[in-house]
């Protein structure tokens, strides 16, 4: 795989595709990639980036939450690489958040997902990992899982006027009077 990825924006075919397994953790080709891809998303103020994004339609992504401009009130997390990730259960009850995505600038939408979810991935070692992700931590791997399916944030938003530009998104947050989750 060649070095310097850009993130690809919608209208790329690769997008909407369903991601095949990575085969061999082993390749240094998939551990050079799970490092371009945790740099790609500090550096974009990124909380999560998949594969996909980067033009490589693999199972594979990271999970980095961090506040930062574009995520002020996210939880601090060190960045995780998720291999063949699965979803194993979810709670029933779902919340919508505010979802950006570094595939698609200047958007954000009020995003329905599941509160909790249990999951099991690969990590970068090579270890099978089980673990249960709630609220913020959750909404990223689904959102980043999301895409491994060919499936965008738009996608999922129920409403036009769910949807808004992220400077709209800015102005509404730097005045306190945006909802950040509702049932």
């Amino acid at each position: 795989m060649e070095n310097n990825h850009q993130i690809i924006q919608l209208g790329n075919p690769i997008l909407r595709q369903q991601s095949l397994p990575v085969e061999n953790l082993a390749d240094p080709s998939i551990q050079t990639l799970i490092d371009e891809l945790i740099t790609t998303a500090i550096a974009a103020n990124g909380v999560g980036i998949a594969a996909p994004q980067m033009a490589i339609s693999e199972r594979l992504f990271i999970v980095a939450s961090r506040p930062n401009p574009r995520y002020p009130h996210a939880p601090q997390m060190e960045p995780t690489a998720m291999i063949n990730p699965k979803i194993i259960a979810h709670s029933p009850t779902t919340v919508k958040g505010w979802e950006g995505c570094l595939s698609v600038p200047g958007l954000r939408g009020f995003v329905p997902r599941y509160t909790t979810v249990e999951v099991e991935y690969t990590d970068r070692y090579g270890s099978i990992q089980n673990c249960q992700l709630t609220d913020f931590v959750a909404r990223i791997f689904q959102h980043e899982y999301d895409h491994l399916e060919g499936i965008l944030f738009i996608d999922r938003v129920e409403s036009p006027q769910d949807i808004l530009t992220e400077a709209e998104y800015q102005q509404l947050l730097d005045n306190s009077s945006l909802p950040v989750e509702r049932e």
